[in-house]
């Protein structure tokens, strides 16, 4: 570890604090329908969509209808995506002639971009066409992240409100959501990566001379191994910095090329590198702000602000020591960090950005729901792979993925609040309103489904052939393996661990199944909480109420968190990346 990777990792977490003030107050502009200085040209083109679509803007839904509208808008997004994907081959701007996509692959692809998963069982520069990355899957990377944006609105509007079951309208949010608060951002930031050497074009993909010819061998299908002398090769390109912002800023996560953010079309320099981390962080810690505002006590937003810090901090700093400490089999080698060299494990890191940053990179994505990764997280070490394992087991509520990782932590929050009640022998009471056994059960309810489905599907895939044909490595590297795409699936965050050939039809589908499940039934309980306390009367505060404004309440809320993760999760990591440390000190590696 050095001064500099310190220094790298203070001024992020400083610029993502100085962030979070503006955007809370614009988004909460947005969402309660205040001036802003965007509506001089965006409230025609909003009044436009409304009259073409028929929505009343005045009109406002109850908890149910919300999630009515929201499940309609999801599933014909979906349809719509695995038609494109079936059919690109038909279908203009395909200068590769890539062909459709087979049934699996396809219902995989649809469910993980209209979840916000973005999991990616294939090669984006070899699969899909410009129309497909375009008009499919950059579309539900805008679709899916302002429909995470507009459910945590709804849960901090639940709180706010007090007897009524209105909580807005899902079609004027999204509308706002995506015409306020992505669009612009994405537009002036696809700029900014253009200016930094991020592709951007339409053009057939190039074939050029190599300046010194490889030799490589091949296995034919007789299984008989060749040589061949390679003199050309093939550059992708194509509409990569369009989708590039809204990968990181939707935090989607996935990438037009098969390498993401570690290949330089993606994210060429250290200033682009930093820019895709604060997109990833900007909207989730936005709302920490934006739930303050809302709900009237700004101390409590930034209590929360301070609970996802502390843990985002405790994360990056034992990825960042696990890393720079280096592989302890490579006995002999000089692993410290010089002048002249990163130190510290390098294996499946990007040279351009060393061992900081790329232990920056995996937290950022891991804490929140994005998925976009700018190294190989199967060659960490065994404790630097469990740090983003571990982000994604609590929930992705460190900061988290737009919009869920703000109603995430509420539940976390709620959870808090029954259990200070209980220590205190009082009616658990949260910003005024009384927290009761429906409003536990229901928090419970979305705590239960991410777990049921991420220990369910990995228990499967390890016991049978069809589950362990696609491990890599043997041992508790592979089982680590199997349960990342599991955890990534079910948290609808989308990195892969690596190492797992995931695109066979069990694959396809457990992964499909887990990530529509981590989504929408954990949606579901959610609402129904924010609509159980848009209800509730307001209660005055008293000597009795436990405050959730200060560092004790921070406290509280960080050790739910952990105690909820460790007693669920640490049987299978103890299989897993913390068996595997200590084989490795022992001299084994897998």
């Amino acid at each position: 570890m050095t001064a500099n990777g310190w220094f790298q990792i203070g001024f992020y977490l400083l610029v993502i604090f100085l962030l979070t003030k503006p955007i809370g107050i614009f988004m909460t502009r947005v969402f309660n329908r205040e001036k802003t200085f965007l509506d001089l040209v965006l409230r025609p083109i909003e009044r436009l969509v409304y009259r073409l679509t028929g929505v009343d803007e005045k009109h406002e839904m109850r908890w149910t209808e919300y999630a009515i509208a929201m499940l309609l808008f999801s599933g014909v997004s979906m349809a719509l995506l695995y038609l494109i994907e079936r059919t690109q081959k038909w279908l203009p701007f395909n200068p590769q002639k890539l062909g459709n996509l087979e049934p699996g692959l396809a219902f995989g692809t649809a469910a993980s971009f209209t979840t916000n998963t973005n999991w990616q069982a294939y090669s984006g520069e070899s699969t899909m066409s410009y129309l497909t990355q375009m008009a499919g899957l950059a579309y539900h990377n805008f679709a899916s992240a302002a429909v995470g944006i507009v459910l945590a609105i709804v849960v901090v509007r639940g709180i706010a409100r007090k007897e009524t079951d209105k909580l807005g309208n899902f079609w004027v949010d999204t509308t706002r959501c995506l015409l306020w608060v992505l669009l612009p951002t994405c537009l002036f930031g696809s700029l900014v990566l253009v200016s930094q050497g991020v592709v951007q074009n339409l053009r057939p993909y190039t074939q050029v001379d190599l300046v010194e010819p490889q030799t490589v061998q091949a296995t034919g299908a007789d299984g008989k191994v060749t040589t061949q002398i390679v003199t050309q090769q093939v550059i992708a390109q194509g509409p990569v910095a369009s989708q590039e912002v809204i990968k990181e800023f939707g935090t989607n996560g996935g990438g037009f090329f098969g390498a993401n953010s570690a290949h330089p079309f993606e994210n060429p320099t250290p200033l682009t590198n930093f820019l895709e981390m604060v997109l990833i962080f900007a909207i989730p810690s936005g709302l920490t702000y934006t739930l303050g505002r809302m709900t009237g006590s700004q101390r409590h937003g930034w209590a929360v602000w301070a609970a996802m810090a502390f843990l985002f901090f405790a994360g990056v700093t034992t990825a960042y020591w696990a890393e720079a400490k280096g592989n302890p089999l490579l006995a002999g080698t000089d692993q410290r960090a010089t002048a002249l060299q990163s130190g510290g494990n390098m294996e499946g890191k990007e040279v351009r950005f060393g061992i900081a940053n790329s232990a920056l990179f995996a937290t950022v994505t891991t804490d929140a729901s994005c998925g976009a990764v700018n190294g190989q997280h199967d060659s960490f070490t065994p404790l630097g792979g469990m740090v983003p394992l571990i982000n994604i087991m609590l929930g992705e509520v460190v900061f988290g993925g737009v919009g869920a990782g703000l109603y995430g932590i509420i539940v976390f929050v709620i959870l808090a609040v029954f259990i200070a009640g209980l220590m205190v022998g009082r009616t658990p009471e949260y910003l005024g309103k009384k927290i009761e056994s429906y409003d536990v059960k229901m928090a419970m309810l979305a705590v239960l489904i991410l777990t049921l489905t991420i220990l369910g599907f990995s228990a499967i895939a390890v016991v049978r052939p069809f589950g362990t044909s696609s491990i890599s490595n043997p041992g508790p590297h592979g089982f680590s393996q199997v349960l990342y795409a599991y955890v990534s699936s079910a948290g609808n965050n989308g990195s892969a661990f690596g190492g797992l050939s995931v695109n066979t039809m069990w694959y396809n589908t457990s992964t499909a199944v887990a990530q529509l499940l981590g989504r929408f039934f954990m949606i579901i309980p959610v609402l129904a909480i924010a609509g159980s306390l848009a209800r509730k009367k307001a209660v005055p505060e008293s000597a009795g109420t436990f405050p959730v404004t200060g560092g004790l309440f921070a406290g509280l809320l960080v050790s739910t968190i952990l105690i909820v993760g460790a007693l669920t999760f640490f049987p299978a990591l103890s299989l897993g990346p913390i068996l595997e440390h200590l084989l490795m000190h022992a001299g084994k590696a897998f």
